[in-house]
């Protein structure tokens, strides 16, 4: 199938192209230039494969959480494209893409982002023997100091919450430490991966459905609680 995936709910800006058997892929961490560079990068990866957009069979994003504003413009993309195409969305969860940034073995995954104002987005996974994931929890966002995770014997840690909450996090793993990349973020080209899962599995929507996911409602600290930070 032909796939392009959208992934733009961190400071990275990713999009990527599953092509038959081939993925393509192009990532510049480039905060608030997401808009301007998302469909150029399309264009420049069709031409590289050497499709028209007519061509694509559906279309991938990833759904959050994140950035608010970069989550919206995700969505609202994948969306305007998807009906301009006349083709289905499929939305992965952005924690999920982020841990097939880990290293590929049986240890549990912990992907965590920063999601600023003190606190956290996690979910934890374990791969499958068919190259996909495992939910081991639920995504929440939490405080670092709160986070609960379940008992595994070894883990690795993806994600920028790592590089800011160290740690505190250190302290809640319930095994031992195999790798930490605190430089990761979600990528398309594991969106795309994810997606084709979905697709397969008829969980492509149509696109006025395709639901970004925040987490919470909350985007700035009030001013009493800036007061109390």
């Amino acid at each position: 199938m032909n796939l392009l995936a959208i992934e733009t709910s961190t400071e990275a800006c990713s999009v990527a192209l599953i092509h038959g058997d081939e993925v393509i892929a192009r990532s510049e961490i480039a905060p608030r230039r997401h808009a301007e560079l998302v469909l150029p990068m399309a264009d420049n990866l069709l031409a590289e494969a050497g499709l028209g957009r007519h061509a694509l069979d559906a279309i991938a994003v990833g759904r959050g959480p994140g950035a608010f504003t970069g989550v919206r413009l995700g969505i609202s993309l994948a969306q305007g494209m998807a009906l301009a195409l006349d083709v289905p969305v499929v939305t992965v969860s952005s924690l999920a893409a982020l841990a097939l940034e880990a290293p590929e073995d049986e240890a549990a995954i912990l992907a965590v982002i920063d999601a600023r104002m003190g606190e956290i987005y996690a979910a934890s996974y374990r791969r499958d023997d068919n190259g996909g994931l495992m939910p081991l929890d639920d995504e929440r966002v939490c405080l670092p100091t709160s986070l609960r995770l379940p008992q595994e014997a070894q883990w690795h840690v993806v994600g920028t919450g790592w590089s800011t909450y160290e740690e505190e996090l250190r302290r809640h793993l319930t095994g031992g430490l195999r790798s930490a990349e605190g430089g990761r973020y979600p990528q398309a080209r594991h969106v795309a991966e994810l997606a084709v899962r979905e697709f397969a599995a008829g969980r492509a929507t149509a696109p006025e459905h395709a639901l970004p996911v925040y987490l919470r409602d909350k985007v700035a600290l009030t001013l009493v609680e800036q007061g109390k930070a």
